[in-house]
């Protein structure tokens, strides 16, 4: 049986007007973008439709934006018939997911991430720290770079071949410059403010915490990959784990792996970007990997998923 998995992308998956199509011409949609905007404080359908690029670089500010507009396009897919048989989100996107399964409200998801955003910026701006792409080497060779240097950690392990460090800058400079004398294609540090994912952001972690533990977690109606674990996890599990999410590495990579073995074999992108469909065909070159991000690509879903 060929199962679907919606994945729902993380941070740095923004663009300018991102959800206007889809929330103009879906009513479910746009009461998503209205309820999120109420959640957050913020109003969302003006920094999603109308704002650019630069007025949602502000992880607090993001990060809402992109939860909703992906739980906006969701509420379009569904209007479609189609219901994933798991869901998995990339970083933040874990929040998606949850809300996606029903395990939350939007209302919650949107809250939660609008704090989960104010504590990383927090504390990046107080211990600045960086991250950087290592691109053409296997994950152990990287692992080991880490393990030789003090302060810096794999963070995001998003395919083979492509892994994220996070630590101190001089420590992610030295991991720079010994992945490039190991063979490494590219290393390259990346356009955020904070050693996110990494232990050094574990004052986030407690800021977010209470937050977390307010809200009280229903049974997925479809399994909730994590990505924190690689496992699929129940509403026991999730207060703790998106907590930890916030200093340990995404396993992406091993998640994705996890569910083709669970029978996964469609894999739909939901929200802004295209970043997570790339990776799946990465992983897995047997896997269909569709990108819902607009209205022209909602209305080739039923077809795209016909294909496979």
């Amino acid at each position: 049986m060929n199962k679907i998995a919606f994945c729902f992308p993380g941070q740095g998956s923004i663009e300018a007007g991102m959800g206007h199509d889809v929330a103009t011409a879906v009513a479910a949609s746009r009461s998503v973008f209205e309820r999120a905007s109420e959640a957050s404080g913020l109003d969302l359908e003006q920094l999603c439709f109308h704002g650019d690029a630069a007025d949602l670089v502000d992880t607090a500010v993001q990060q809402p934006a992109l939860v909703a507009t992906s739980l906006a396009v969701l509420a379009a897919v569904r209007e479609r018939g189609i219901e994933p048989d798991f869901v998995v989100g990339h970083s933040v996107g874990e929040f998606t997911a949850l809300a996606a399964a029903e395990a939350l409200t939007v209302e919650e998801a949107i809250s939660l991430v609008r704090e989960r955003g104010i504590a990383m910026a927090e504390v990046a701006e107080r211990h600045p720290g960086a991250m950087a792409a290592i691109l053409g080497l296997e994950d152990e060779v990287v692992e080991r770079l880490c393990r030789a240097i003090v302060n810096v950690w794999p963070a995001n392990y998003n395919c083979p071949g492509q892994i994220v460090v996070s630590g101190e800058h001089d420590a992610v400079d030295e991991c720079i410059e010994r992945a490039q004398e190991a063979g490494a294609r590219r290393a390259v540090k990346l356009k955020v403010s904070g050693a996110f994912h990494s232990p050094l952001v574990a004052r986030a972690a407690d800021r977010l915490r209470p937050a977390i533990d307010k809200v009280r977690f229903q049974e997925p109606v479809a399994p909730f990959m994590s990505t924190v674990t690689a496992q699929l996890e129940n509403a026991q599990r999730m207060a703790p784990l998106l907590v930890d999410q916030l200093t340990a590495p995404v396993r992406f990579t091993q998640a994705a792996t996890e569910l083709v073995r669970q029978g996964a074999r469609t894999f739909v992108e939901v929200g802004p970007g295209n970043v997570l469909s790339g990776l799946v065909r990465r992983i897995d070159a047997g896997a269909k990997a569709v990108s819902i991000n607009n209205l022209a690509a909602l209305d080739k879903l039923h077809d795209a998923i016909a294909e496979t």
